[in-house]
């Protein structure tokens, strides 16, 4: 179990500590190489890798990405992109990823992909130009394509973000004016934004938004944290309340969660560091008085942008 140290305010940041859970999975299965793996660089010593996440039964517990033969990052099997860091600009480079098995044990690699970093560029304040015309569509209930028009830049585009609300959810290379994003949620509505981005790592006005919706139902029971526990303990004359909880299994890595305390009172938990994928906890001060009954239950901001369900609600009574 992962323990969380933290301060009781409007917006709180925490730091994970200690080994998380094993991911599960198949352990007697060794998992398929990933498909569909992309490179773009994202700046001049970076660059943001995005790949197929494996379907549920695959028997993977983590992805391993290499740059060449070297292994640069590995991450939950609930993660497909990551950014590798620390790069050399103006230097081409080769990444592919390879699934973990619960075993331990590795499947085969992806086909190599290839993205060069661009040239540092001093004195760039210069930001790009608004992305123009952005329109889309629905091409299933988990999955829209977005377009729009490229924008300019007074040295060059190196990258394309798309938010979903005030959540950056996806990135392709400068020379891309569309995309399909994945991982999305039936039934829900979305608004999507593009900026441009330059080597600089100077960030264009938000495009105009895009709003659709995807077809389907979803009531938002399985995006819901499950084991949702509560109990109260004292500490130097105060009360506190401990909760710990499994987060909701999303194509993604949950990194913020809202708290929801008694009517109206919510606050905001946004992981520092590496979220934990196993269980975690979170402990918050409630008062000095013996007795008072509060209703508490939380919920995660999907990777997709968009908050999951609910968890359960549980009464809690300080001292009893």
């Amino acid at each position: 179990m992962r323990r969380v140290v933290v301060l009781v305010c409007a917006l709180l940041f925490l730091t994970s500590c200690g080994p998380g859970g094993a991911a599960g999975g198949d352990s007697g299965r060794l998992p398929g190489a990933p498909t569909g793996v992309t490179a773009a660089a994202g700046s001049a010593t970076s660059v943001h890798v995005m790949w197929n996440a494996l379907p549920d039964g695959a028997g993977v517990r983590a992805y391993e990405v290499y740059r060449g033969t070297t292994k640069v990052e590995e991450v939950s099997r609930s993660q497909h992109m990551v950014d590798v860091v620390r790069l050399r600009p103006s230097t081409a480079y080769v990444f592919s990823v390879r699934a973990r098995g619960g075993d331990g044990s590795l499947g085969p690699r992806s086909r190599e992909v290839r993205a060069t970093t661009p040239a540092t560029v001093a004195a760039d304040r210069s930001a790009p130009t608004r992305p123009a015309r952005p329109a889309g569509r629905a091409v299933g209930s988990r999955a829209v394509q977005l377009s729009w028009g490229a924008a300019t830049d007074d040295r060059a585009v190196l990258s394309y973000d798309v938010y979903q609300g005030e959540a950056k959810i996806h990135s392709v290379g400068g020379n891309q004016t569309a995309t399909v994003v994945t991982g999305l949620r039936p039934g829900t509505r979305y608004v999507f934004t593009v900026r441009a981005r330059d080597a600089a790592g100077n960030l264009s006005p938000a495009s105009a938004a895009v709003r659709l919706t995807t077809p389907g139902t979803d009531d938002g029971r399985a995006t819901a944290p499950t084991g949702f526990t509560a109990r109260s303990h004292q500490e130097g004359g105060a009360y506190y309340l401990d909760l710990a909880w499994d987060p909701p299994r999303v194509d993604g890595v949950v990194t913020e969660y809202q708290v929801r305390l008694d009517a109206d009172t919510t606050t905001s938990l946004v992981w520092g560091g590496t979220p934990p994928t196993g269980r975690s906890t979170y402990s918050f001060y409630v008062g000095r008085d013996h007795g008072v009954g509060h209703h508490v239950r939380l919920r995660a901001r999907l990777p997709d942008g968009t908050w999951g369900g609910w968890s359960a609600v549980r009464l809690v009574i300080t001292g009893a």
